[in-house]
């Protein structure tokens, strides 16, 4: 497999897609690609413009970007695919949609042969055997919670540990405590903003100015950074 797990796209006060976008090219390579874009998560904005958005940056890199809505085969579209990219927005929406388009099993058969796959925020989200750890509403009723499983982690995009003061409401360390109660043979990676992980070449790093957080079950949180090992977590 090869796949780049973003946190989020855009870092505050960033263009669009600024921060990862040497990353993405080298993940890419040099050969220009056929990519599908899946927009899915978008709600508050059209798959039209979701897709402009995106494939107005990759087209920077030289890669070409089709948005998975407009192919008149979502299945052949994925099959065709030289890449895989899909971004953020509600984890739900997103999840919901792959499952009514029967898309889950033939992406991930598709990135374990190889094609590279993106995601960012919902988009890396589902690249877990859950979104059980995502941060957003269920504004939509899935068919179950299992996603893609390309990993055997979980991950928590937009991961912080801040604690607004007065605020008496679950932090996301207790949330996630919360998650790993529920599931301790889980792993939880949560991924500070303008963090990435990246799979290539049989090797997981981590990718940014940021460390990563690990949450097990009934052990203290720690944390890695760029050149620690990480490759514990594929066992």
């Amino acid at each position: 497999m090869k796949f780049l797990l973003l946190s989020n796209s855009t870092n505050a006060g960033e263009p669009y897609l600024n921060y990862p976008k040497y990353q993405i090219k080298n993940f890419l390579g040099d050969k220009s690609l056929n990519a599908i874009f899946v927009p899915f998560a978008a709600v508050t904005f059209s798959f039209d413009e979701y897709e402009q958005k995106v494939r107005e940056r990759f087209s920077e890199m030289g890669h070409r970007i089709v948005s998975i809505h407009k192919t008149n085969s979502m299945v052949d579209a994925i099959n065709a695919a030289e890449a895989i990219i899909i971004g953020g927005g509600n984890t739900f929406q997103l999840l919901r949609m792959l499952q009514k388009n029967n898309l889950l099993e033939v992406i991930s058969e598709k990135v374990r042969n190889g094609v590279p796959f993106i995601g960012w925020s919902a988009g890396s989200n589902v690249a877990c055997p859950s979104i059980c750890t995502t941060n957003d509403m269920p504004i939509v009723e899935t068919m179950g919670f299992k996603a893609l499983g390309l990993v055997p982690f979980q991950i928590n995009p937009h991961y912080s540990d801040f604690a607004p003061i007065g605020h008496a409401g679950e932090t996301r360390n207790q949330r996630i405590a919360e998650y790993l109660a529920a599931n301790p043979k889980m792993i939880v990676v949560g991924l500070w903003e303008g963090t990435m992980l990246r799979y290539m070449d049989s090797n997981l790093s981590l990718i940014g100015d940021k460390k990563a957080r690990i949450f097990s079950y009934n052990r203290d949180a720690y944390d890695v950074g760029q050149g620690d090992d990480l490759n514990f977590l594929l066992d």
